[in-house]
């Protein structure tokens, strides 16, 4: 504490020079006593002023240090009681045993004592057990941080809505770059005239100028068939919050062929740079696309992504020519390995099992050993009795490896191809793919989020019924040595009839000719069926799990498996095919237990209801009209519940 705050006293310091001062006085009343008597009036006179002089300072400092202490004392109760903070006192049942008057503003009484603190917010409560030091909440139109005292059971109110607005303007007023692409424009228009050119241009750039104004976007044509889109987050929430209706506004604008046009929107938000805002939105566009287009695709700067849209089935744009392009490229690339491991994805079904030995073919074609990975303990029983009939297959079974002596083959100069999923997490040998750097993905599958790192080349088409139909393709332009036996042939085959339920979904024409030219070399199509057969307890089971349906939402099958009870990935995906040939189902859910101890989900629809972006937000993906997902720690119920409420999500957010 300061000498100002300190009671005075005479200074030591005086002290010990009057001592002296005496002392000297002594010395010289013994040698001259007149000037002793001098100086003795003169040291008595200073004493007197000085201990006079520290009386009145002692006054003042007291006086100061009253005065001091009341207008300390006043601004604390002015402080307590008149500054915009808000302060509670709570009981240890919290239970307001005091507030200031500010915080009595706010009550819809004339005080919050004697209430609880639920009265203020429903929050507060749970978040002070939960031991959280800052708390939001609500008061009003007011938002406040509340700070806890936990010892002293007292809370303080500071008022951030300022702040909070700041905040929220400056995350709302943050660039957002967004690329349109027409995505079968050149498809729709290059039959056309001038003229009828010129009108759909005329048609399409009024209806995004159109939405740009409504919503202020700013948007500049680059190109006949793509678009950049300029706005900030504010912008972007009203656009999810209307979930795109630009793409069903351009979707109605059909050609003289009676042919949609669609968009693909890419957007990018969230970086602190614009080149990186530019790649979010190019690599968002381009998973789009792949996916088939139609549909919105949002990534942030931590790569997640969102989904809008995808409600049509996509226009096929592949051609011949693409297809030989790719075959000829795999030749390249398969002649300059030393081997080629191929692997489908876990559980494999008919459609990887086919690819994966029509791409081996291609191996042996060039001079090169190919492998198919297998793990024979994740075999399904759909797969059982082709899986047997190949091990019969000397020649063809040779060619067949488990996971570990893939490992054991696998060089830096290995070609891997991965067919019938994109998928890291979900092959069958993730390890594989990190001990080479040449990796050839080929899928039909729409593009999700996860995908194989780095792939030399990529050869996905979502508009193809199988996998095994993209692979025939390839395989008729390979060199003329290539020999497809019968039950090579017939395992293609198989991948395609089973992916396309017998021909009757996503089925194209170039479906019939990869199944025409399979035949041509052999395929039996009375050995597919054998294949196909199935066990009478199976179809027991199945009609036992088809028995628990409902109907939601007046089309909607909703299949529940009873508790305890599994079922394999075949039978359930079995079950919703069914419940979608029944009168009425436009779209149908099995949930049932699964062997590996999670619930599985199979969807299929018509094509009215996009099962794939409901079950991607189940994590879990597939196509517009066949999906499925797996979920973990979670009862038949629980996927039962959360499955209906996506369900109404994305029903309510405009179909």
């Amino acid at each position: 504490m300061p000498d100002l705050f300190k009671k005075p006293t005479l200074s030591v310091h005086l002290w010990v020079i009057y001592s002296l001062s005496f002392l000297l006085l002594g010395f010289i009343w013994f040698f001259q006593w007149k000037l002793g008597i001098v100086m003795t009036v003169i040291l008595v006179a200073s004493l007197y002023y000085s201990v006079r002089s520290e009386k009145h300072i002692l006054s003042e400092t007291e006086e100061y240090i009253s005065t001091l202490s009341y207008r300390v004392k006043k601004v604390g109760e002015e402080a307590l009681l008149e500054m915009p903070i808000g302060i509670v006192l709570y009981s240890e049942d919290y239970q307001i045993e005091w507030t200031n008057p500010y915080m009595n503003k706010f009550s819809e009484n004339e005080t919050f004592v004697g209430q609880s603190l639920e009265r203020v917010s429903e929050d507060l409560v749970p978040m002070i057990k939960e031991e959280k030091e800052d708390i939001w909440i609500h008061l009003g139109e007011i938002e406040f941080k509340v700070m806890v005292k936990r010892e002293e059971r007292l809370l303080y109110f500071f008022d951030r809505t300022k702040q909070t607005e700041i905040q929220n303007l400056y995350h709302n007023e943050k660039t957002v770059l967004g690329i349109i692409f027409l995505d079968n424009y050149e498809e729709i228009t290059q039959a056309m005239d001038d003229a009828s050119r010129s009108q759909i241009n005329s048609n399409v750039t009024s209806t995004l100028n159109e939405w740009s104004n409504e919503y202020g976007i700013y948007l500049k044509r680059i190109s006949q068939e793509r678009f950049l889109a300029v706005m900030n987050q504010a912008i972007l929430q009203e656009l999810e919050h209307s979930k795109f209706e630009i793409l069903d506004k351009v979707r109605e604008l059909v050609s003289d062929k009676n042919v949609p046009l669609t968009l693909s929107i890419g957007i990018g938000f969230g970086g602190a740079s614009l080149p990186d805002l530019g790649e979010s939105a190019q690599s968002s566009v381009d998973l789009a696309l792949g996916r088939g287009g139609d549909q919105v695709v949002i990534k942030d700067e931590l790569g997640k992504v969102r989904f809008y849209g995808g409600k049509t089935n996509p226009m096929e744009k592949r051609t011949r020519v693409r297809a030989r392009v790719i075959s000829h490229a795999l030749k390249q690339l398969v002649q300059e390995s030393d081997q080629v491991l191929i692997m489908g994805h876990k559980s494999p079904d008919m459609d990887a099992i086919g690819a994966a030995i029509g791409i081996s073919k291609i191996a042996q074609a060039n001079g090169v050993n190919g492998f198919v990975v297998v793990d024979e303990d994740d075999i399904d029983i759909g797969v059982q009795r082709l899986m047997e009939e190949i091990k019969e297959d000397e020649d063809l079974w040779s060619n067949f490896v488990s996971p570990v002596e893939a490992n054991d083959l696998i060089t830096k100069n290995t070609l891997v191809v991965v067919v019938d999923t994109h998928k890291p997490s979900l092959v069958v040998e993730e390890k594989l793919l990190s001990k080479t750097e040449h990796v050839i993905v080929i899928d039909h599958h729409r593009r999700a989020e996860e995908f194989i790192a780095r792939p030399t080349l990529v050869y996905m088409e979502p508009y193809a019924s199988s996998t095994a139909e993209l692979v025939t393709e390839l395989l008729e332009y390979q060199p003329s040595t290539l020999k497809l036996n019968r039950l090579e042939s017939t395992a293609l085959l198989a991948g395609i009839i089973v992916d396309t339920n017998s021909f009757t979904l996503r089925t194209g024409s170039r479906t019939f000719d990869a199944a025409s030219y399979l035949r041509s070399k052999g395929a039996d199509t009375i050995l597919v069926q054998r294949f196909m057969k199935e066990d009478l307890d199976n179809y027991i089971r199945r009609s036992h799990l088809i028995e628990n349906t409902m109907i939601y939402r007046d089309n909607i099958a909703i299949a529940l498996g009873d508790r305890g009870q599994t079922f394999g990935p075949v039978i359930i995906a079995q079950a919703a095919d069914t419940l979608l040939t029944m009168s009425g189902i436009g779209a149908s859910f099995v949930i049932s237990e699964r062997e590996d101890g999670r619930i599985g989900i199979s969807a299929r629809s018509l094509g009215d209801v996009n099962v794939q972006l409901i079950m991607e937000s189940m994590n879990g993906g597939g196509h517009l009209t066949n999906a499925a997902t797996q979920l973990d720690n979670a009862s038949i119920q629980d996927a039962y519940e959360q499955l209906k409420e996506i369900i109404d999500n994305y029903l309510e957010g405009g179909e």
